[in-house]
């Protein structure tokens, strides 16, 4: 049986505690910049809560919103979070709890699903009517002045003959 010396174990000591240093840095870094104990951050927090309104204040953000209610409500996200519960989880709890306003989309369900669609269609109608307004304005454009020029001599005859008779009519009439 080998019997380990003084010397090698401090050597052994000393390697075994620098390996425990070396393990606990990303824990103090951690710390420093400010992760709580669950891991999980303040961004994390707010990436969620950009994407929910405050039920009690009237449009204001839940990230941005200083009532203590929203503070408690970040807790929550943030203990969700440390369950282990998604985004979308997260969104359908609250969405339960205080309904679809609380929702900074809303969901394309119901009636909500308008929101979705009648832009596009107001945008895509305003624009053929633009075009047809603006091919109409073009084609009037086009058009001569005053009378057209007739196609053929039997239409300048025409129109001379019945020139005579219009005259002659109203010189018997005066």
């Amino acid at each position: 049986m080998k019997v380990i010396q003084k010397p090698q174990l401090r050597i052994l000591l000393y390697v075994f505690l620098l390996a425990i240093i070396v393990g606990l840095l990303p824990l103090a870094s951690a710390a420093a910049q400010g992760i709580d104990t669950s891991g999980i951050t303040d961004d994390q927090v707010n990436a969620i809560a950009k994407q929910l309104f405050c039920p009690v204040c009237e449009s204001t953000p839940l990230d941005v919103c200083g009532t203590q209610a929203c503070a408690q409500w970040r807790e929550l996200i943030r203990e969700k979070l440390a369950e282990g519960w998604t985004e979308d989880q997260i969104k359908d709890y609250f969405s339960n709890q205080y309904g679809d306003r609380v929702l900074a989309e809303p969901p394309a369900r119901g009636l909500n699903w308008l929101v979705y669609v009648i832009p596009p269609l107001v945008f895509f109608a305003g624009a053929f009517f633009l075009y047809r307004g603006f091919t109409t304005w073009r084609n009037l454009a086009d058009e001569p002045d005053g009378e057209p020029e007739p196609e053929n001599e039997s239409e300048v005859e025409d129109q001379d003959e019945y020139l005579a008779r219009l005259e002659a009519e109203l010189k018997k009439q005066k």
